[in-house]
């Protein structure tokens, strides 16, 4: 079992930047596709950014293009998302998630594993 932990929320003006870190254990983020989702309150849960194992391939929800991106350290096992130019709609708990199979998905239930969750909060 991967057993995934966030951090790095918090409460930031717009405009500002954050970067969240996956720390993960049980399991390796170098062989897994990770996620990272959103879910604001009242909203369902939506993919933000994914990229597959090799890290070749990323997928950007289009609201995130050009401000959000994703990487990995291997020799730390931790997946990170440097959100930047925040706005306020992008205020939402933001879950970690990875997934055992071969090809990014954008769905929920295309993953395996999921993180506690860290609030975001961007201000006006």
């Amino acid at each position: 079992q991967m057993q995934l932990v966030e951090s790095g929320g918090g409460l930031v003006q717009t405009g500002g930047s954050l970067r969240l870190s996956c720390a993960a254990s049980g399991g390796s983020v170098s062989n897994s596709v990770m996620a990272w989702f959103r879910q604001a309150p009242g909203k369902e849960r939506e993919v933000v950014i994914a990229t597959n194992r090799s890290g070749r391939s990323t997928y950007y929800a289009d609201s995130v293009k050009g401000r959000f991106t994703i990487s990995r350290d291997s020799t730390k096992n931790t997946v990170y998302l440097q959100m930047n130019n925040l706005k306020p709609e992008d205020t939402a708990v933001y879950y970690c998630a990875a997934s055992t199979g071969m090809t990014i998905g954008t769905s929920s239930e295309a993953y395996d594993y999921w993180g506690q969750g860290t609030q975001v909060t961007v201000s006006s």
